[in-house]
């Protein structure tokens, strides 16, 4: 059997006849048509329910089984609603149908926004053919606009064609504000065109996804009230200040050697100048580290090793950079050979000596990371 469905998602039927819906059966449909022609002749439902009608008719003419004709509505206002609602007076429609035959539907609809119902649909009966009536005069400016408000709906689509286009627009207010404050009108271009770059290579290569990924445990960090917070901020700025003193020492040698110094020479005055800042910072974060850590309940002993082992490197790299050094420049601490030899050893044994203190501490010392639950 054949069922040819009107389909009213907005209830135009409804809301302007005054008729109870469903509406099954020709003459029932076709007074419905009449009834809501003769309240809003320009409603576009109108010609839905005269299609029905139409399809109806031929499909009584060409096909060999029964058919029936029956106009639905849904709500006006929400789709979810109208959806449920359209699918409630199917299942009645197809309850006051009686017949021992499988039942297939042909939807007969105004534009797209009527045929986003057609999953509820096609979860009752099959579908066999979906047919939009549509005024000659606004061919395909309803399915326009629908498209365009189902667009404009999507929060990801929506940044994607929005922001650049706003930020064009804003151009011309942008030059003429500048204008004011005797800013030339490129500078303004410029900033424009850099924030659209800037725009157009994160979206391209997915970093907006990294960035929010990076804010999210920013902000976890800062509600979890981890330590580590602190003390990596307080390790970027002594990075800082070791870059800068870095720099000035290799300004200093340069100056005292004359001339364009050997890159061994800048290597070494730069890492001379810079690692017990660097060295600062290294342990600093280590330690923040190993405080959240055992403020987690996930410590080991091992972890103590950071600290040590970062003092042990920079003790090295002081001492091998000193060695390299010309004597009688300030700020340069001069080895000798005696100094580099103790300052390896001390370098070595402090973090052998680490090592093995801690992994003795943790065999003897169980944490509760390595299994033990705390008391």
């Amino acid at each position: 059997m054949l069922l040819v469905l009107c389909v009213d998602l907005d209830d135009d039927l409804g809301r302007k006849t005054g008729l109870a819906t469903p509406v099954v059966g020709r003459q029932n449909v076709e007074d419905a048509a009449v009834a809501l022609a003769t309240a809003d002749p320009e409603d576009s439902d109108v010609n839905v329910l005269f299609q029905g009608i139409q399809v109806y008719d031929q499909l009584l003419e060409e096909e060999d089984e029964e058919v029936e004709v029956a106009a639905v509505t849904g709500v006006d206002g929400s789709d979810v609603k109208a959806n449920r609602a359209i699918g409630e007076e199917i299942d009645t429609v197809l309850a006051s149908i009686s017949t021992g035959e499988s039942i297939h539907a042909i939807v007969i609809s105004d534009g797209a926004q009527d045929e986003s119902v057609l999953p509820v649909i096609r979860s009752r009966v099959p579908i066999d053919g979906v047919r939009r009536v549509v005024v000659r005069q606004a061919q395909n400016l309803e399915s326009m606009y629908y498209t365009m408000k189902q667009v404009l709906a999507d929060p990801e689509t929506r940044g994607t064609i929005l922001v650049p286009l706003g930020i064009l627009l804003l151009i011309y207010p942008f030059v003429t504000i500048a204008s004011f404050f005797d800013v030339p009108g490129a500078v303004v271009l410029g900033l424009i065109s850099a924030l659209l770059g800037l725009y157009t290579l994160f979206r391209g290569l997915g970093l907006e996804t990294a960035v929010d990924e990076a804010a999210n445990r920013a902000r976890n960090v800062l509600y979890a009230g981890r330590v580590t917070i602190i003390t990596y901020v307080a390790a970027a700025a002594l990075l800082v200040v070791g870059g800068v003193r870095g720099i000035e020492l290799v300004r200093t040698v340069s100056e005292s050697v004359g001339g364009n110094p050997a890159a061994g020479l800048v290597l070494a005055a730069l890492v001379h100048g810079a690692v017990e800042w660097f060295a600062a910072a290294g342990i600093t974060s280590s330690l923040g580290q190993v405080t959240d850590e055992y403020l987690h309940d996930r410590f080991k002993w091992r972890y103590l090793n950071a600290p040590f082992y970062v003092a042990a490197i920079a003790i090295v790299l002081y001492a091998l950079s000193g060695f390299f050094l010309p004597a009688g420049i300030p700020g340069v601490q001069k080895i000798y050979l005696t100094g580099l030899a103790v300052a390896l050893t001390v370098g070595t044994l402090l973090g052998v000596l680490s090592t093995l203190t801690f992994a003795v501490a943790e065999s003897r010392y169980p944490t509760a990371a390595d299994g033990e639950q705390p008391a």
